[in-house]
C-alpha cells in the first residue's frame, strides 16, 4: 500500500515513463523499483545509493518510482513475461513488493529465495519480520494513534477498540482518518475496524483466500460500525487527503487524535512539526496494521548479483541504524543487535506484534467498499 508523502505531496508519478530519480556510477546501475512514497524515495537516493556506492566501488543504482502498488504489480508483471520468454526484465529489485504477486510467480521460479542463497546476516533478521524465503525484510512501521498529551492524559489514553471509539464518540469533532486509498494510516484504521467486526483475526485475510463474496461477507459488518463513528469525527465525517494532512490538523491543535505511521511521526515530533507533547498510544487488544517492507530479487534481473549485494548491504549495521535515525522507522534486524543507546530511545514503539492485511485485490475491495458505503458523498480522487 503506498503510505505517505512526509510534509510534502508527491508528484503524481505514471509508471511508464518512469521517473529516475539519481544515479551513481558510470556502468549499469541496479535498477530499484519501488511505490513508496517522497520520504522513502529520498531515503534510497540520499542515503542507500551514496553509502551503497562507496562500499562497492563501481557499484551504483536508480530509483524508479512505480508510483503504487498498481505500479509496482505491472513491473512485476512485466518481470514475469520476460521470464517466459528468457528476455531482460529490466528490474533489478523490488522495494516493499509481496511475492506472492503475481500469481504463479514464485511456482515459475521468478524471485530469488533468500534463505537458500545464504545471503549475509539472514540470521540477524527480527523473526517477526519474516513472510517466507522469497522477500527480505530490511524497515518495517506500524500505525499508531497520535494525541496532544495537553487535551488528553496519557493515563486515560484509549488502549483498546472500545476504548477508542468510546473517546471518539465522547469527545465530538476530536478525531479523524484519512480516506484510505490516500494513505496508510487511515487504511489501516479502517483494516482495524475489518479486524474487529472479524474476531481480531487477521489470518483470515490473505491475498489467496480473496474473492468477491467472501470480501462481502467480511467488509460489510465493518462498513456498519464506521458509518456509526461518522458523525462523531472532526466536521460531523470528515476525512482528510492524506496521512501528511492528518498530522497537520494535529499539530495545529485543530483535532485532539489522529491514527499516525510510526515512522513519519516519529520523524515530526524530531524536526519539530510536532511538539514533545505529543502522546503515542497503541491498542492493546490488537495493534493497528503495519509491516515490515520487503525487497524482492527477480531471477531473471540483469544486474542479480549487484541486486543481491545491495539486498545484503540493507542488512548492515550501516543501514539498520539509518533506518531508524534517517527515516524513523523499525529495523527489520532484531533490536538486540543495535547499540544500546538506540534500543533505550525507542524502547516506548518497539513493537510487540504488528497485525497485516493483504494487498493484492483486497486493497481495491476495502477501498471501494468504504467509498460506497461509509462516504458515499465524497468524490473519489
Amino acid at each position: 500500500m503506498k503510505r505517505r508523502g512526509f510534509l510534502a505531496a508527491a508528484s503524481a508519478l505514471t509508471i511508464m515513463p518512469a521517473l529516475t530519480k539519481l544515479s551513481y556510477a558510470a556502468g549499469s546501475p541496479v535498477n530499484v523499483f519501488t511505490g513508496a512514497d517522497a520520504n522513502i524515495v529520498d531515503f534510497w537516493n540520499n542515503v542507500v545509493g551514496p553509502a551503497f556506492a562507496k562500499a562497492y566501488p563501481g557499484e551504483s543504482i536508480k530509483v524508479i518510482d512505480a508510483g503504487d502498488d498498481s505500479g509496482l504489480r505491472a513491473i512485476a508483471e512485466r518481470a514475469m513475461a520476460a521470464l517466459a520468454s528468457k528476455s531482460d526484465p529490466h528490474a533489478d529489485l523490488f522495494e516493499a513488493f509481496d511475492p506472492k504477486l503475481p500469481a504463479g510467480g514464485i511456482k515459475a521460479g521468478l524471485w530469488v529465495d533468500f534463505k537458500q542463497s545464504k545471503i549475509p546476516l539472514y540470521d540477524h533478521i527480527n523473526p517477526m519480520a519474516f513472510q517466507g524465503d522469497y522477500s527480505l525484510p530490511y524497515r518495517g512501521s506500524q500505525v499508531l494513534l497520535a494525541y496532544d498529551a495537553t487535551k488528553l492524559d496519557p493515563k486515560k489514553a484509549p488502549k483498546t477498540w472500545a476504548d477508542l471509539t468510546a473517546w471518539i464518540k465522547a469527545n465530538p469533532g476530536q478525531f479523524i482518518y484519512n480516506r484510505p486509498d490516500k494513505g496508510g494510516s487511515g487504511g489501516n484504521f479502517v483494516r482495524r475496524a475489518i479486524h474487529e467486526v472479524n474476531g481480531r483475526d487477521p489470518s483470515k485475510f490473505t491475498v489467496e483466500n480473496f474473492t468477491p463474496a467472501y470480501a462481502e461477507k467480511t467488509l460489510t459488518p465493518a462498513w456498519k460500525l464506521l458509518q456509526d463513528l461518522a458523525p462523531y469525527l472532526y466536521d460531523k465525517g470528515a476525512y482528510t487527503s492524506g496521512n501528511t494532512q492528518s498530522i497537520q490538523l494535529l499539530a495545529q491543535g485543530v483535532v485532539t487524535m489522529v491514527p499516525v505511521w510510526s515512522d513519519q511521526i516519529l520523524k515530526a515530533i524530531k524536526e519539530g512539526v510536532l511538539p514533545d507533547t505529543t502522546g503515542l498510544v497503541q491498542l492493546t487488544d490488537l495493534a493497528l496494521c503495519g509491516d515490515f517492507n520487503r525487497m524482492v530479487v527477480p531471477t531473471n534481473a540483469t544486474n542479480k548479483d549487484a541486486a543481491m549485494k545491495l539486498a545484503a548491504f540493507l542488512l548492515t549495521d550501516e543501514m539498520q541504524k539509518a533506518v531508524i535515525t534517517e527515516i524513523g522507522g523499525f529495523p527489520a534486524v532484531s533490536w538486540d543487535y543495535l547499540p544500546k543507546d538506540l534500543r533505550d530511545k525507542y524502547a516506548d514503539v518497539v513493537p510487540k506484534s504488528i497485525p497485516t492485511f493483504p494487498q493484492g485485490d483486497w486493497s481495491p475491495a476495502v477501498n471501494d467498499g468504504w467509498y460506497r458505503n461509509v462516504a458515499p458523498n465524497l468524490t473519489r480522487g
